[in-house]
């Protein structure tokens, strides 16, 4: 990693600026899918409900239950989802350490054809090899092959906890846009809760993706109102017949 101009010449603030990025984004990434299942789920389940009754306790007790169960849920496939990745991570990390200490000339040269498959001359990219095999040269081995850094692998606790908190307070808009209106707007206040919710989240992970939020929103919104659309549905069909 190469000096910037911080003052002291020694690159310290870029390093550091760039420790725990993969982190961050392994943690916003989940809030936003948390927050998005949050609302849809439970919009869903509540929805369904309503449009089967009118008893407010039934639409709390389905919705309540919907919310704790999706935020374990949400939660649960994260922690593994993540730590899958983490393991494979390490194992690459763990590959490479022995490849460095069993044969260090043969990786050296690795590191070369790995730059010149890039673009770079031979020249070039044995200029390059030296100066990164010089500094860290697993660093340089896991960035070229791998993209990954060893001092920032995601933690699968912090993806669970953040989908966890994000779920839950995402589903408490639909939770209490259900709950709160008198019967007769109880459903079209929770659809337009709704759909505003989806469309912030979609405009946030298209920010995140530098996607075209207009797009990202479209989907969320047209998805988002075909479903609770659907579920409504069904729960008047059902409970006209069955109640």
């Amino acid at each position: 990693m190469t000096a910037t101009d911080t003052g002291t010449g020694t690159g310290t603030g870029t390093d550091l600026a760039r420790v725990g990025l993969n982190e961050k984004l392994n943690k916003l990434r989940a809030a936003v899918l948390g927050a998005n299942d949050g609302i849809v789920s439970t919009a869903a389940v509540v929805l369904g409900v309503a449009g089967a009754t009118s008893s407010v306790a039934a639409i709390a007790t389905a919705g309540i239950a919907a919310v704790v169960g999706g935020a374990v849920s949400m939660a649960l496939g994260e922690y593994v989802s993540v730590s899958s990745q983490r393991d494979s991570e390490r194992a690459y990390v763990a590959k490479e350490t022995a490849l460095q200490a069993q044969d260090p000339e043969g990786e050296f040269a690795h590191l070369v054809r790995g730059y010149m498959r890039d673009g770079l001359s031979e020249e070039t990219a044995t200029k390059v090899a030296q100066e990164r095999s010089a500094i860290d040269p697993l660093k340089a081995h896991l960035e070229l092959h791998y993209g990954i850094d060893e001092e920032d692998i995601v933690s699968p606790w912090s993806a669970a906890i953040a989908s966890f908190v994000s779920f839950f307070l995402g589903a408490m808009l639909p939770l209490a846009a259900v709950l709160l209106p008198p019967e007769s707007a109880r459903v079209a206040v929770t659809f337009v809760v709704t759909l505003v919710a989806l469309a912030i989240t979609g405009a946030i992970s298209a920010k995140i993706g530098d996607a075209d939020p207009k797009r990202a929103v479209l989907r969320l919104v047209v998805g988002g109102a075909l479903g609770l659309a659907a579920t409504y549905g069904v729960g008047n069909l059902f409970g006209s017949t069955a109640l």
